[in-house]
């Protein structure tokens, strides 16, 4: 049986996304084994990452500063708005593309059969940015699965109703159904992106 103190950090692990039980309890172990300096290390950044990471109120990327460095960039295209689900695509597609505009993060997907994903989606917000600036263009660079067709569709009849004269694009396929953006190589990521329709 083991100590409070293990079990406690052991549940802690298993609330990580993709982490079970028995992967949280190596966690612990590795820690226990490597000693102070390497747990001392975790935890500084730990501590770092929650006291200096906030959220950008334009776009919802988590960001140091807010603005964030891509809404603070006086030479980004701020017309065009490339949407995703998770902070992560911001920074798959401003690596492996030339994308000049700006992002707006969801932070999430619509999921059929839950209806409260207002509650936890920056919908309401990419709406009131789409309402208040001279949008052009809307990206809906959402995974090209159940999920990420929901929400796009959702989305596209949302815009439109409020400004019927906005584009609105989708990544070009060539990106396989059910796979994740950030797992998409440069040039396929590359590619969809340019030939969007």
């Amino acid at each position: 049986m083991y100590s409070d103190s293990i079990k406690n950090l052991i549940r802690a692990f298993s609330k990580l996304q993709t982490v079970g039980e028995r992967t949280a309890e190596r966690f612990v172990f590795y820690l226990l084994k490597t000693g102070k300096k390497t747990t001392g290390e975790i935890t500084l950044a730990l501590k770092e990452l929650m006291n200096k990471t906030k959220s950008c109120q334009t776009c919802w990327n988590f960001s140091d500063e807010d603005p964030c460095h891509f809404c603070a960039n006086k030479n980004t295209k701020k017309e065009v708005i490339c949407v995703v689900a998770e902070p992560q695509d911001v920074e798959v597609i401003s690596k492996n593309t030339d994308f000049e505009g700006v992002f707006h993060v969801l932070r999430g997907l619509i999921q059929p059969g839950k209806e409260n994903y207002m509650k936890y989606l920056k919908i309401t917000e990419l709406i009131d940015r789409v309402k208040k600036n001279n949008i052009t263009e809307i990206i809906l660079a959402l995974n090209p699965n159940i999920e990420g067709e929901s929400t796009a569709m959702y989305l596209e009849k949302q815009i439109k109703n409020i400004k019927p004269s906005i584009k609105i694009t989708r990544l070009a396929r060539g990106l396989p159904m059910g796979a994740d953006l950030q797992y998409a190589d440069e040039i396929t990521l590359g590619s969809a992106l340019k030939n969007r329709q």
